[in-house]
Order: structure tokens, then sequence, then C-alpha cells
């Protein structure tokens, strides 16, 4: 094949400043490990939202790449890669996986060395390293398939890895975006009752109930913990799942949680926001513990979550919400900000097509 020598992309140059879509140049061959993509589709993370406001502290890599999670069509492969092969259709994610831990690619902008991690995908192509792709069948649907690199495996891995949901178990979602319409779901699928959805914007609790939330509340309009021990009952609620890192919020989920209740951290709170708790709970049973990406490991975890929506069982094409092109990306990031976007929203490139399945 002829190797791209440039591709457009999106680059965070400055923290909390629009991203700049330009052209890029990629590297002349690939490494040990390192895989070439084609991407399709890209969804837009809570995550890459906190690398741009600079929510973790200094950011010693800028400029550089962004992106964690998408579709796409292998073009090339380095030495060494065994996992997937030229022409396969992956999906691209940030939890190690199969093969090699190749070294980030060496991409350039301006004349200058441009930083990527070991996957980006806000960008028309990626070189990736080998063990942030996973294989999935040819005819998939690529729009669906982008949220299994993130959104559907950390949703899902939430109640099956950390919270251990067990049927009849309270649970309560705070914040009901992309991650947490996903958490809703599992919390359903593993007949949790009742599913409590909390979230500032009602299209996200309107969507929240359709993916199975028992009850939900907009938690602008305050009283949030009294209408969730209204739910619940006033020993309180089992499992406690936080997705908006706000320190107050996970203090308020942690209190009202029983005395062998869990909480469950997928949001991570501002460098410098730290949360008080009184510990003592912890030594009788109670639990507070941070999720990474769901604990997932993609290569066993997608195909099972893939043969899930294929038979009909879990609803992912209505949590497609929203797309743009990749030269609208800051429109994109502006909608999910104030809420318009109510589940995931994609980037999509002209190489994008949707599949059968």
């Amino acid at each position: 094949m002829t190797f791209p020598r440039t591709m457009r992309a999106a680059i965070l140059t400055e923290l909390r400043k629009p991203l700049l879509v330009e052209d890029v140049e990629l590297p002349a061959e690939l490494a040990a490990g390192q895989v070439l993509v084609k991407i399709h589709y890209s969804g837009i993370c809570g995550s890459q939202m906190g690398e741009i406001d600079g929510a973790k502290g200094e950011d010693r890599f800028l400029p550089h790449l962004l992106g964690h999670e998408g579709s796409g069509t292998v073009m090339a492969i380095g030495p060494g890669v065994r996992h997937v092969k030229d022409g396969d259709t992956v999906v691209l994610h940030w939890r190690k996986s199969l093969g090699i831990d190749a070294a980030p690619p060496i991409y350039r902008w301006r004349g200058h060395r441009l930083n990527a991690g070991c996957v980006t995908t806000f960008n028309e192509y990626a070189v990736v390293a080998e063990n942030r792709v996973t294989p999935i069948p040819s005819d998939s649907d690529l729009e669906v398939a982008a949220l299994f690199g993130c959104a559907v495996t950390t949703g899902f891995g939430v109640i099956e890895n950390n919270a251990n949901v067990r049927i009849g178990e309270s649970v309560v979602v705070f914040g009901s975006g992309g991650v947490g319409l996903n958490i809703v779901q599992a919390a359903a699928l593993v007949s949790a009752y009742p599913i409590v959805a909390v979230d500032l914007h009602d299209n996200r609790l309107e969507l929240a109930r359709t993916m199975g939330a028992t009850c939900v509340i907009n938690s602008s309009q305050g009283g949030a913990r009294e209408t969730i021990l209204d739910v619940v009952g006033a020993a309180g609620v089992d499992v406690f799942i936080d997705n908006t890192g706000q320190p107050s919020i996970i203090e308020m989920g942690y209190e009202i949680t029983k005395p062998q209740g869990r909480v469950v951290l997928v949001g991570v709170p501002r460098k410098g926001h730290d949360v008080s708790i009184y510990s003592l709970p912890l030594h009788f049973g109670k639990t507070i513990s941070g999720s990474h990406g769901g604990e997932a490991l993609p290569h066993n975890d997608i195909p099972r979550y893939q043969q899930l929506y294929r038979a009909g069982r879990i609803n992912l094409r209505e949590l497609v919400t929203d797309s743009f092109t990749l030269d609208q990306i800051n429109d994109a990031i502006a909608c999910m900000r104030d809420g318009k976007v109510a589940g995931r929203c994609l980037i999509r490139f002209s190489s994008a097509r949707k599949g059968e399945g």
C-alpha cells in the first residue's frame, strides 16, 4: 500500500483553548508493534474535556493529539504484530489489550515533533500500539463500534468489575453522559433496582429512562440528596457511582450509602480539589474505590458486549445522538459542555461508513 504522508488532525496547543485542525506528517514507516489505522469514527469522552481544561494540572506534553475511542480499518502493521492484520476492522481503545505495548508514534507538525500517546483518534489516520486495537467483524456498525473503545466497556465494567452489583440492589448514577448512560444500562441488565439517574440536563435524563433508569433527578433544581433517599429508603443506597468528579457530590454519595455500601468514582476531581470523608465506616464494610476504565479487558469484553448488541439485548444505536466532522470538532466540544449532546458525540471522517451489524 501507499503509506499516507500527511493527515488532518485536531491538535491541543494550549490548555483551555480551541483545538487547531491542521495537516500533520506521519512517520515514514512503522516501528515494532505499531499499527496504522484509517479512522472512521471517534467518540469524544469527558476525559478529553479534562485534558483540554488541564484538570490534572500542567500538561508537559503540549502540543499533542487527543482521542481514545474509535473505529477504523487497519492499513499496515509493523514488525512483530500478530493479533491484527491488514484490512481488519478494529475498535481503538485506551485500555491495554493483547499484543505489543509499542512506543508512541513520532508525528511532525510545522516542522517540529508533535506528541501523541499509544492511541489517538482525533485524526484521519493513527499509528497506534498493537495492544490498543481489537478486531471486530467487518460488517459491524462502525458508529456503534466506536463506543466499545471506552463508553461501553467502561460503563459495563463499572457495574461488572468495580461495583459488583447484585440482583435487586439499588444503584445511583450521578452524571448521565456517554459513560453514565452505559452504567445505567448495565445496571438494568443485571436487574438492579431501583436505578436512579442524576444529571443537570433533561435530555440526558430522558435518554437514561430508555436505558433502564427507574427514576431520574435533575440536580440543577436542588434537593437531589433528599429525593434519592426518598426513592431508595432511609437506610441508604447500595451502590453510588459518581461520574462528575465533584468533591461535594462524592462526599454526599459516601454519606448516603448503606453501612456496607459501595462508592465507585469514575469521574476524577481536578488537581487540588480534595475529598473529605469520615473514614470510620470503611472499617465496618463501606468501601470507596476509583475505577480505571471499568478495569475492562478489551479482547474479552468487546466480543461479549458486541454479541449482546447483535442479539438486541442492549441499546447502543440510541446512544449515538450527535455527529460532527473533524473541522467542526470545537463546535462538538461546545455542544457537549452546554448539555446539548444527550448521548455520545462522534467525529466522523471522510472514510466513515456504517456496517450492517
